[in-house]
Formats: C-alpha cells, sequence, structure tokens
C-alpha cells in the first residue's frame, strides 16, 4: 500500500473558496447542533431531577399526613367511645337508685334501721 502525501498543493479557485467556506459552515451547523442537543439534555436531567424531587417530597408528606390521619382516627374512636361511656354515667347518674348506691359504697350513707360494717378490703398479710 501506498501512503497519500500530505504535500499536494490545493488550487487556488473560485470553486475551492467556495467548498472551503461551504465546508466550515457544514462544521460551525455541527458544532451549532452539539452544542443545542447538549443544552437540551441539560434541560432535560434538570426537569427530571427536579421532577423527581417534588415527586419524594410529596411521597414524604402523604406517608406523614397518612400516619396523621391514622392517628386522629384513633383518637376520634377513643373520643367516641368515652363519649359514649359519659352518655351512660349521665343516665346512671339520672337514676336515683344509682345515686342511693354510691352513696352507701363511697360516703356510708344508711336508711333508717341500717347498720354499716366497714370490712377491710385487702387481707392483711404478716
Amino acid at each position: 500500500m501506498m501512503k497519500k502525501d500530505k504535500n499536494v498543493a490545493r488550487i487556488k479557485s473560485n470553486y475551492m473558496q467556495q467548498y472551503d467556506v461551504y465546508m466550515e459552515r457544514q462544521l460551525n451547523k455541527k458544532k451549532r447542533l452539539y452544542r443545542r442537543l447538549a443544552l437540551f439534555f441539560i434541560i432535560v436531567l434538570v426537569t427530571i431531577g427536579s421532577l423527581t424531587t417534588y415527586h419524594v417530597k410529596q411521597r414524604a408528606l402523604h406517608a406523614e399526613k397518612l400516619e396523621q390521619y391514622e392517628h386522629l382516627e384513633e383518637e376520634l374512636a377513643s373520643l367516641k367511645q368515652e363519649e359514649k361511656d359519659l352518655k351512660q354515667e349521665v343516665e346512671l347518674l339520672n337514676d336515683e337508685e344509682y345515686i342511693l348506691q354510691i352513696a352507701k359504697t363511697n360516703y356510708f350513707f344508711s336508711e333508717e334501721g341500717e347498720v354499716i360494717f366497714k370490712l377491710p378490703e385487702e387481707e392483711q398479710s404478716y
């Protein structure tokens, strides 16, 4: 195989000058294309990064709100149970026999002819 010589003289014609200008334009177009593609790629990466960050933050916020919702649901259930218990207690306190029973057990209230003996609740151990 034969090597190509780099010592070939260029023809200085009008056509060669136009060809050189054309090749330079093509090279510049290619550079601009690569720059535009690089800029587009950077914009896409930044957009994807921003959306990913936003999505992760929203998932964390959603998990926090869900946990808070479950906690409030439990609190609501306990408050409803407490309300039910208090309503039942109000009904009982409106009953005169229940009030007399409480007075007898807690305050040693007695009716006529009754004798009250207080017994120790726990056995003493020696």
